[in-house]
């Protein structure tokens, strides 16, 4: 097996030496040319004509142009012109239309940023008002007690805020009172109490308000013996500001109560349900 070199050739160094090597087969085949030609024309030359170096000068012409010649290869007239379009892109309309189009992805991308951030920022807001409205702002039905017309109730609603952000800004909305009957519920009048009027309060500790209503409803369904079922649907908006904008929730709370009508017989409440003592006018009941 055969060593191999400690320097191997590179590409470039063995086209040369073929190159060389060619050249030298060319040479010798042109002088071998001339020895067969300038033979022949010793062969040819009448007695008596010189030779050697009185040879004529048109011998020596004439073994030029006998002599085999390599023929170049001719060389192909092609102007590499790299970035011979720059030109255009040089061109300052090409330039301002580039830097305008940009420019407009650039201010694009940035109202896109600003706006995804705002509606980030905003629901944030809104996720903690909306905490604030339902965990820092208590609803609760104080007390259900007759009215002197013999037919109507009068409750009284509380609010109270546990926020320590500060005051809260609530709207009052018309309280609903429902009646069930059969398997609907049929909803009744209902009004504020004299000096109470729906509108904006702020709340900074908490705050009462009377509301009166009539559940003159027939066949009223009678879950508890001697007592309707009934549902009170208080509807609030609660912002943190006094001039809100979007920033405004809304709070419902439902309430569900057992109410024993005007003129009910208290024994025979006492004698259908078991219950010890005077019936009450209410009994609260969980939402459900």
């Amino acid at each position: 097996m055969s060593k191999r070199p400690a320097n191997p050739a590179k590409p470039g160094e063995a086209n040369k030496d073929a190159l060389i090597a060619d050249l030298r087969r060319q040479l010798a085949a042109a002088q071998s040319e001339a020895r067969v030609l300038k033979r022949r024309l010793e062969t040819a030359r009448p007695a008596g004509q010189p030779s050697g170096s009185d040879q004529p000068r048109e011998l020596l012409d004439e073994l030029r142009a006998a002599a085999p010649r390599k023929i170049a290869a001719p060389t192909a007239n092609v102007a590499v012109k790299l970035g011979r379009r720059l030109g255009f892109w040089r061109s300052p309309v090409v330039i301002g239309v580039v830097a305008v189009v940009l420019a407009a992805f650039a201010v694009d991308a940035g109202v896109g940023w600003y706006q995804a951030r705002a509606l980030k920022e905003a629901r944030q807001a809104r996720l903690l008002l909306e905490n604030t409205a339902m965990r820092s702002l208590y609803v609760e039905l104080k007390r259900i007690a007759y009215e002197p017309d013999g037919k109507s109730f009068r409750m009284t609603l509380s609010l109270q805020n546990t926020s320590p952000a500060g005051p809260l800004y609530v709207m009052l909305n018309a309280v609903g009172v429902y009646v069930q009957s059969g398997m609907s519920w049929l909803q009744v009048p209902s009004r504020p109490a004299e000096g109470v009027t729906w509108g904006v309060v702020k709340l900074v500790d908490g705050y009462s308000y009377d509301v009166l209503f009539t559940p003159d409803v027939a066949n009223w369904a009678e879950l508890i013996p001697g007592y309707m079922h009934v549902r009170i649907q208080s509807d609030l908006l609660v912002s943190e500001k006094a001039q809100p904008g979007n920033d405004v929730v809304e709070r419902r709370t439902p309430f569900y109560v057992y109410l024993k009508p005007h003129g009910a017989d208290d024994e025979a409440i006492k004698a259908r349900s078991r219950m010890s003592g005077v019936p009450p006018i209410f009994i609260p009941m969980p939402p459900h």
